[in-house]
């Protein structure tokens, strides 16, 4: 018997990051020597004092049911976050703890979106943004944010792209999938034509932990009041603490809008995991020197393979300043190579080269491809080495 699925799900398109993951770990499970770059996760283990807390937490019976928005404990952890690191306040009742900061978006766009509201979203961006958009019934309306200019929108970009039906702006800085940072005057300019427009700023900050050189992580809520009020924060602890398996993740902002997510959320999930959210509170009170380990070490991979990746015949790159992705410009390597699209000579390079790497298509940006430095050096030497020499043997042809 065939049943019929509904629009919104046959509407989707899955997501490119996960669909190339799962293709490089087929291969290897079949013996192929493939380098896998799509994965967006950290290769270091979840820090030991946060699993003896998640040890800890099973062995005192802390295995049931907590409140749909998260323990109060984990809440206040995240609170006092927010206060070291930008300097602002949220209450109990402004913070919504979700499985994973893609869950807490999710749950934020249900709450927010009636049919036909139009969320802006910039390219390139996270594959998930669209999809999660018009799963609430909502559009994405897209703004280019070119090449030009670091893949950064701007202002006047902004407000030419204001409609009636303008809900809301994505804001995800350092970005996936191009490492790039929103400076504080950037994010004002931005934030002063939603604040005139009376727009809601969702701020994905989950890469806030993982910047380099002398760059700095400004969040758009906490420049003036008003922007706190107009912004719903995204954050969590998957890529600053490498727990991208436990799924903790949240929301911090208004609090109607936080209380609609709690109650969604209780229809949903019923809660985080509990043993998880007990972890993220090691992860946030005890050391964070395995964070700052976890990002030089990201930091030497960057310097490195960067400066051999832009020597590749063909490839540009903006020098990413936070996250863990490179994201060059390769359409001239791949036309030059004689490949119709980037994303045939993505799949060639799979292929032959057994380097996996995601096509830009999936990020808005078709003549790019993503990278993730997010594997040992030695791996990541070895990939652009077989890029390189895939690149030339082709272009010789």
């Amino acid at each position: 018997m065939e049943f019929l699925l509904s629009n919104r799900v046959l509407a989707l398109t899955p997501s490119s990051t996960l669909a190339i993951t799962a293709k490089a770990k087929e291969l290897k499970a079949q013996g192929v020597d493939v380098i896998g770059l799509g994965a967006g996760e950290p290769d270091f283990n979840t820090p030991q004092h946060i699993l003896d807390a998640a040890v800890q937490s099973m062995n005192e019976g802390q295995t049931k049911y907590t409140p749909s928005g998260g323990l109060p404990a984990l809440k206040k952890a995240i609170i006092e976050k927010f206060k070291k690191d930008q300097g602002i306040t949220y209450n109990l009742n402004e913070v919504m703890v979700g499985s994973g900061a893609k869950h807490a978006l999710y749950t934020l766009f249900q709450v927010l979106l009636n049919d036909a509201d139009e969320v802006i979203i910039p390219t390139p961006y996270w594959v998930s943004y669209p999809e999660q958009v018009k799963l609430a019934g909502g559009k994405p309306v897209y703004i280019e944010g070119f090449e030009s200019n670091e893949f950064k929108i701007t202002s006047e970009q902004l407000k030419e792209a204001i409609t009636p039906k303008t809900k809301a702006v994505i804001i995800n800085s350092p970005s996936n999938p191009t490492g790039v940072i929103y400076s504080e005057t950037e994010l004002r300019e931005l934030g002063n034509v939603c604040l005139k427009n009376n727009i809601l700023i969702i701020s994905d900050e989950i890469y806030e932990k993982l910047i380099y050189g002398s760059q700095q992580h400004v969040s758009i809520a906490q420049l003036s009041p008003e922007l706190k009020e107009q912004t719903i924060v995204i954050n969590g602890v998957s890529k600053s603490h490498s727990m991208t398996g436990w799924r903790i993740g949240y929301a911090a902002g208004n609090k109607n809008i936080i209380e609609a997510m709690t109650n969604l959320a209780s229809h949903s999930t019923s809660n985080p995991t509990t043993t998880s959210q007990y972890a993220s509170i090691a992860a946030y009170n005890g050391s964070q020197e395995p964070v700052e380990e976890m990002r030089q070490a990201f930091e030497k991979r960057l310097e490195i393979i960067y400066e051999k990746l832009i020597a590749i015949p063909g490839f540009t790159c903006v020098k990413p300043q936070g996250a863990f992705y490179l994201y060059p410009n390769v359409k001239a390597a791949a036309t030059s190579a004689g490949f119709q699209d980037v994303d045939a000579f993505v799949e060639a390079l799979l292929v032959d080269a057994k380097v996996a790497v995601v096509p830009g298509s999936g990020f808005g940006t078709p003549d790019n491809i993503r990278l993730s430095y997010a594997t040992s050096l030695e791996l990541l030497e070895e990939a652009v080495r077989r890029i390189h020499q895939f690149v030339e043997s082709k272009m010789e042809k």
